[in-house]
């Protein structure tokens, strides 16, 4: 009879880090005869003033050139003028491709300290219009609903 002796890791391997909250983003389909994806910018900052802090920007990835995808970032005007011009891209863990229609989770970072915040939602369309939405939140996160008007739809802030 043979024996195989398992080692059992589960102290050894450290747990990923628990998000802070999720944001879940619609982009509404919109009935227009040229639909582009939209760029997009997902930032906090500190309520009573502070660094912003970019979690999530999705833009063309792809296109090169002369005009390659990241000249339009500045189209992002409020999220550019809170930082982004100054953020290299592609970012690591934050940049990706633009989305077409439909519903997005985005996590929060896990380090970010407890208090009150100001979530912002940003996106622009190539041949369509621009919005921004903006939202106090909470960490610890506590539910929180905010909605779009014409580029963005709902927006919604869920605990872990």
């Amino acid at each position: 009879m043979r024996y195989t002796s398992f080692l059992t890791l589960s102290g050894m391997v450290a747990a990923p880090a628990m998000a802070a909250g999720t944001v879940n983003v619609t982009i509404p389909r919109l009935n227009v005869a040229e639909y582009h994806k939209p760029y997009m910018a997902v930032w906090i900052e500190p309520a009573g003033g502070g660094a912003p802090r970019t979690v999530a920007i999705w833009y063309d990835l792809k296109k090169g050139g002369n005009e390659p995808g990241t000249k339009w970032l500045s189209e992002l005007r409020a999220w550019w003028r809170k930082g982004g011009k100054s953020l290299n891209m592609p970012a690591d863990g934050i940049s990706g491709a633009t989305r077409a229609p439909g519903s997005y989770a985005i996590p929060l970072p896990a380090d970010l300290k407890p208090g009150a915040y100001v979530l912002n939602v940003e996106a622009a369309r190539e041949t369509g219009g621009r919005e921004v939405v903006s939202m106090p939140i909470s960490i610890p996160a506590k539910a929180a609903k905010a909605g779009g008007k014409s580029e963005l739809g709902t927006i919604t802030l869920s605990a872990r």
